[in-house]
């Protein structure tokens, strides 16, 4: 301040020792107020950063569906054309493997990723199986790197990475998943990474550890591997955790990682993502399954509804809106479902909005967008289009041109779907109630992670490469 500049050497040179001594009185007050002001200041902003909500997500892509995790992004506007010569602003190659779908907040991209090292197991390290289970792939004999991966937004150059862990895999995966599948999460403070069986971790976005939590390892189907995904919601943090035994949905604290509660479910390996939604002043988390789609309250854990109806390998996760979730499985069989948020118990089949049995997807999750839910049949580019409301079929599996098998989620922004394909090609839809193609954009690469779309870019994490696509 102007008055503490104003040294009593100066002021009695300038007046009599009575005049200097009030001077000096007045600007010792006039500090005391300034310093309470500051202090004051301070405090209220640090109350703020822990009291109020977290930061506007809808600016960001924090987790793999979205800012809303039902695959749209409201305020984006990417490309709908490119190839590898155009539209693309930059193109880094990718250490190691993984599957998992890149978040996006402010200037940074975070991925995860798995890198087999040289490194030979000894054979008294080697995890010990379980010979009565089921398994169709063989585990590796080295050790492999657990990495999370902070990229800039801007130039596409690292900027921080962190070895999660370094284990050997005590199973294998299908040959067309990874050893980093699930993705990260963040609530614009934090980063929350699931590397599965081999550890939960939580970050800061300049990549320093806050905490890391072993919830022991993951017995999957037939050993296809793993992929859990974190989910935040204020200051909790969920795990799916469903597997061949001791199946379980976990809250975590989401600042020390401890339990808050476990809720066991009786349930085999599911893959989905848990989806959180408030109705009516109690939140719920609802998880697919194959035995029941279940609700649990979020405060306690205890199970406020269940319903049967999906088939086996529950990998799509479920999308919700005006006091419906749809929820939806496509192995071997087809099944979706609408059922309304407030019923409670077990649901039977005068309660449910509707059911579906065609069309419906195996590994891909559906799309939400303006009471319209659209999804591609099993694995194959047959695509379907409900209305959302009554459940039926607007368009009932339409060949998609171009494209022969997604893994990846739909996405939407600028009334325009991305659907991108194992075949390195993206099918850009206009949103319609008929099939209208606007581009088929291919490019040097596999895709089975979901794309994230934030402002005018376009980001596609493919087994080689991650690529950032903006309009020039």
């Amino acid at each position: 301040m102007a008055v503490a500049a104003v040294w009593p050497q100066q002021m009695s040179v300038r007046m009599g020792r009575g005049r200097m001594m009030k001077a000096l009185s007045v600007a010792m007050v006039a500090l005391a107020i300034a310093g309470a002001c500051a202090a004051l200041r301070t405090s209220a902003s640090l109350a703020g950063s822990l009291a109020v909500g977290p930061p506007d997500a809808s600016a960001h892509w924090p987790h793999w569906r979205g800012p809303h995790a039902n695959g749209t992004a409201t305020k984006a506007d990417p490309p709908s054309r490119w190839n590898e010569q155009t539209q693309i602003r930059w193109k880094v190659p990718i250490p190691g493997k993984g599957s998992s779908t890149p978040i996006v907040w402010d200037d940074q991209i975070f991925i995860l990723t798995a890198i087999a090292t040289d490194k030979e197991a000894r054979p008294e390290d080697l995890p010990k199986l379980d010979a009565a289970l089921v398994r169709k792939t063989k585990p590796p004999t080295k050790y492999y790197r657990f990495m999370v991966l902070s990229f800039d937004r801007a130039t596409g150059k690292l900027r921080w990475q962190h070895q999660a862990a370094e284990r050997v895999p005590h199973e294998g995966h299908h040959q067309t998943h990874s050893y980093a599948a699930g993705s990260p999460t963040t609530d614009g403070r934090f980063l929350y990474v699931s590397f599965g069986s081999f550890g939960n971790y939580c970050y800061d976005l300049k990549g320093k550890l806050q905490w890391s939590r072993h919830l022991g390892r993951l017995i999957t189907r037939y050993g296809w591997g793993e992929a859990v995904t974190p989910v935040v919601h204020g200051k909790d943090l969920l795990l799916n955790w469903d597997q061949e035994t001791e199946s379980a949905l976990y809250c975590l604290d989401a600042a020390t990682g401890k339990t808050r509660w476990k809720a066991a479910r009786d349930e085999k390996t599911s893959w989905n993502t848990p989806l959180v939604v408030e109705h009516k002043g109690v939140t719920q988390v609802i998880v697919n399954a194959t035995n029941r789609i279940r609700s649990y309250d979020l405060q306690t854990g205890k199970e406020l509804w269940q319903c049967p109806g999906m088939t086996i390998n529950a990998i799509p996760s479920a999308v919700a809106r005006d006091g419906v979730v749809y929820v939806m499985s496509g192995y071997g069989d087809a099944s979706a479902v609408a059922i309304p948020l407030e019923v409670r118990g077990n649901v039977d089949e005068s309660q449910v909005v509707w059911r579906y049995k065609k069309g419906t997807p195996y590994v891909p999750s559906p799309l939400l967008l303006d009471g319209r839910l659209y999804f591609t049949m099993a694995n194959v580019p047959l695509l379907t289009v409900l209305d959302a409301h009554t459940g039926k079929a607007i368009l009932d599996r339409e060949r998609l041109p171009g494209s022969t098998s997604f893994y990846a989620s739909p996405v939407a922004a600028a009334g325009r779907i991305y659907l991108a394909g194992r075949d390195g090609t993206t099918l850009v839809l206009k949103q319609s109630d008929r099939l209208e193609v606007v581009a088929s954009n291919s490019l040097d690469d596999t895709f089975d992670a979901s794309p994230a779309v934030v402002g005018r870019q376009l980001f596609l994490r493919g087994e080689k490469h991650l690529y950032c696509i903006e309009q020039q």
